[in-house]
């Protein structure tokens, strides 16, 4: 599995979990992972997604924050859940997974648009978070 396969999954957990706010984030991460194990077998992709999964949940409060802050005329409220979902794993990345470069995270961001958004998502997405990079992350 690539990373951007891996990342994909993370994203969907991230979307299911939106929905069950609720529920421990690990479990429904280790149940996503049970109901695809031909698409997620191996113990490295595993823990990538769950790397990806909990780290984002851990800090989605500020990450919310910092999205919220590169909005323009826009609130949280008005986004979709799918392109929430987008926007705070790619934040996430590129705030504190040192070994993906701000680009990966911005593309792959795009990219997952492209395939479960509304086409206007992916140039919406690519501009939030091209203005968080040029802000200098603050």
């Amino acid at each position: 599995m690539t990373r951007s396969e891996a990342r994909e999954h993370a994203f969907r957990i991230l979307y299911e979990i939106q929905f069950r706010p609720d529920e421990d984030q690990t479990e429904l991460a280790e149940i996503y992972m049970e109901v695809f194990p031909d698409e997620v077998a191996q113990p490295d992709e595993r823990a990538f997604i769950l790397k990806e999964v909990l780290g984002t949940m851990e800090h989605v409060e500020e990450l919310d924050q910092k999205i919220e802050g590169s909005l323009h005329g826009w609130s949280l409220k008005r986004l979709s859940k799918v392109d929430l979902a987008i926007l705070r794993l790619a934040l996430y990345e590129i705030e504190y997974a040192e070994d993906i470069p701000e680009k990966v995270s911005i593309n792959e961001a795009v990219e997952l648009a492209k395939k479960y958004s509304q086409d206007a998502a992916r140039g919406f997405i690519n501009g939030v978070l091209a203005n968080f990079a040029s802000s200098g992350k603050e």
